[in-house]
């Protein structure tokens, strides 16, 4: 099987790595996410208007270019070499791909507005640290010309820069899945802002009456879960694509600070044991590019297979994240965990990547399950 990138996508990490390069700096960033909104919505704009990459890999049908998978794959891992704070993965790549895949005037309304750059999708779905898509405590009850939402979801990330809330509630015919423009200032909405400790935005929210129109709803049930099943894997490959970024970036900044700091008169990169400790860190970046690639191929792939090959790859991302974020900042000694420092910045990154769309223990668990006669 050919695994080498097409022209076309060449040229898409090309055009998307120079963009970063020269107009994603991370004072700017840090200084975005610590004292400003956030984010920089000025680089979102860009990101549509300039570089297509938020229609990239959405269908025509909603104003995208029809790309798929690997388009998903080289974004995400550019975008994690740059520590991009912006909500790529969740707005594009798990809202946007499952609003894409639902025929209905709202999913494909929002849908569009995510291509044109003026959607920020937060998904609405956890209540406690299971992550089982299936377990909603959250209801949804028709009233009229309305759906009525009580419930709780827990740490809604980019729930405080969103304009539109993908949310879980439970109906009478099954898990029901919505989408509805939001406004934290809402009737019936309380949100509860959070900075991560990698300086991503969220929120818990409190949802008590929180009326939305009657073509909020998108699917129930099976056909639901089955949506949003896909969409949550999708994300899943993203953020381990995402993750490969960072950690080729911290071992690119590891060695040559190796070859700069000097102790006992010559380089720590003379020194062979930690020179071997380097090759470590490489070979678990080369195992988990070798693992998110794998989960991009069978996104598309049957059910199981799909779900094996993704929780695969985010067990070795979760192996390598921490064997390489942890040896990093041990190779840069006290300078590792300074706000100075890039390489403190990533390894909270790479830290909190082992947790977002189920732990390494969820994944490792799930994969025992599909695998078990």
């Amino acid at each position: 099987m050919d695994f080498d990138l097409t022209a076309e996508q060449q040229l898409l990490r090309d055009g998307l790595t120079h963009f970063l390069a020269a107009r994603y700096d991370l004072e700017s960033s840090r200084k975005a996410v610590k004292t400003g909104a956030g984010w920089q919505p000025e680089i979102w704009r860009a990101f549509a208007d300039e570089l297509g990459i938020l229609g990239a890999t959405l269908p025509e049908s909603v104003g995208g270019m029809g790309g798929g998978p690997a388009e998903t794959m080289v974004i995400a891992e550019a975008l994690g070499h740059a520590l991009v704070v912006e909500p790529y993965v969740n707005t594009v790549v798990v809202a946007g791909g499952l609003l894409a895949r639902i025929d209905s005037p709202a999913a494909r309304g929002v849908a569009e507005k995510i291509a044109e750059g003026d959607a920020i999708v937060a998904f609405a779905a956890a209540e406690d640290s299971s992550d089982d898509l299936g377990t909603v405590t959250t209801t949804a009850r028709r009233d009229g010309d309305a759906w009525v939402l009580d419930g709780f979801k827990a740490l809604v990330v980019d729930a405080p820069l969103a304009t539109h809330l993908l949310v879980t509630a439970q109906t009478d015919d099954g898990v029901g899945l919505f989408v509805a423009g939001y406004d934290a200032d809402a009737a019936g909405v309380t949100a509860h802002a959070i900075r991560t400790v990698d300086d991503r935005q969220a929120a818990d929210l409190e949802l008590s009456g929180w009326r939305i129109p009657a073509d909020a709803l998108l699917a129930t049930g099976d056909d639901a879960l089955a949506v949003l099943h896909r969409a949550v894997d999708a994300g899943v490959a993203a953020i381990c694509a995402e993750a490969v970024g960072a950690m080729r970036k911290v071992l690119d900044d590891t060695v040559e600070y190796s070859k700069q700091r000097q102790q006992f008169g010559v380089p720590l990169s003379s020194f062979q044991v930690l020179s071997h400790r380097m090759v470590d860190m490489l070979i678990e970046v080369e195992q988990a590019s070798a693992a998110a690639l794998l989960a991009t191929i069978k996104l598309d792939a049957a059910p199981d297979e799909r779900a094996r090959a993704v929780s695969a790859a985010k067990v070795t991302i979760g192996r390598a994240a921490r064997f390489v974020g942890q040896n990093a900042v041990q190779l840069h000694g006290g300078m590792g965990m300074t706000e100075e420092l890039a390489i403190g910045h990533y390894f909270k990154r790479l830290s909190a990547l082992q947790y977002e769309y189920g732990t390494t223990d969820r994944h490792l668990a799930r994969y025992a399950a599909l695998t078990t006669p």
